[in-house]
């Protein structure tokens, strides 16, 4: 008994030397300025960086639980000028009551770039479940976009028959990000970030700077960040049947990445039903290549779904050539009034 009461006392002070250490280092986070602008949309602050020079504007949605465009940022601005926001739970920006689904991140988007004064036309990148975003924003608002990249996008006519296995992966993970809310609540969380455990279980990220690292890293270490991800998976048949409006766009340019598989097989992973992972995320891709008159495919060879950690690069010969495809087309038609 009193050796089992002994190693609860050491549970608790653990538990209590992390939570103290995570509120005091939060705390310091908060007194930080964020690298972009806090702009209020109905009571609550989004966090919206921008970058670079030129026309078009790359917007970037980032993945179901991803600041993806942090990895991006510094080499798409090379390029063209390049917006990125944190979706309201993530990074700086601050949790909004409305359902976390496509529809009200597509309004609260455009009422973002218009009161940032960011001017289309716009070049838009979904990645993954911001594939879902950038098509519904482009069906509310064709005039202010000339072009899309989905990223391992999803196909809203499958997602909304998944097997029951893929189901099950879905509950898996919903289980494990509310797990999560109480890891970030006590610390364990950021005690894991400062280990380098993500970097372990992911070391595709080592080749980004620390402190980029860093700045994707600290969202993670929140409960609103868990919460984000729970709401926005929990909400995922939502925001597919919200877009199927979104299937035809006709002669908008749209490139589709494909990642050459969902997961690298690894130790991390080996239970999972990858094999009938793969083939749906085949069939998928053959819808999303139905969506326009002129679209592509590009493939990401190397990489797993998580294309902007494995080959970033991809999504920047994108981004190039579908400007420079734009730039042709406009010099054609003016050569034609000639």
């Amino acid at each position: 008994m009193s050796e089992q009461f002994g190693f609860n006392l050491i549970r608790l002070a653990f538990l209590s030397l992390t939570t103290s250490y995570h509120l005091g280092k939060t705390w310091l986070e908060n007194q930080q300025a964020p690298p972009g602008q806090l702009i209020d949309i109905d009571g609550y602050k989004i966090h919206l960086y921008t970058q670079g020079t030129g026309s078009p504007t790359v917007i970037l949605d980032h993945s179901l639980g991803g600041l993806d465009g942090y990895f991006l940022i510094d080499k798409i601005a090379k390029i063209t000028r390049v917006c990125i926001y944190d979706r309201p739970g993530y990074g700086w920006s601050e949790p909004s009551s409305k359902p976390r689904c496509t529809e009200s991140i597509v309004r609260e988007l455009n009422e973002l770039l218009e009161r940032a004064e960011i001017e289309p036309p716009y070049i838009l990148v979904g990645n993954s479940f911001g594939s879902y975003n950038v098509r519904l924003y482009a069906h509310y608002y064709p005039e202010k976009v000339i072009g899309m990249i989905l990223t391992d996008g999803l196909s809203e006519t499958f997602m909304l028959k998944l097997p029951m296995a893929l189901k099950a992966i879905k509950l898996f993970f919903l289980s494990g990000f509310l797990m999560s809310i109480l890891g970030s609540i006590l610390g364990l969380v950021r005690l894991l970030g400062h280990l380098k455990v993500f970097e372990f279980i992911k070391p595709d990220l080592r080749q980004f700077s620390p402190e980029v690292l860093e700045r994707v890293k600290k969202s993670f270490y929140r409960p609103k960040h868990w919460l984000t991800m729970a709401r926005e998976l929990w909400n995922l048949e939502k925001s597919a049947s919200q877009v199927k409006v979104a299937n035809s766009f006709r002669e908008i340019p749209l490139i589709s990445i494909k990642a050459k598989t969902f997961f690298k097989r690894s130790p991390w992973n080996f239970y999972l039903p990858l094999n009938q992972v793969e083939e749906f995320r085949e069939k998928m891709h053959t819808d999303l290549l139905r969506l326009s008159e002129d679209v592509s495919q590009l493939p990401a060879s190397g990489s797993s779904h998580f294309v902007w950690i494995d080959e970033p690069q991809v999504i920047l010969a994108a981004i190039e050539q579908l400007i420079s495809n734009l730039s042709k087309q406009q010099s054609d038609k003016i050569r034609q009034k000639e």
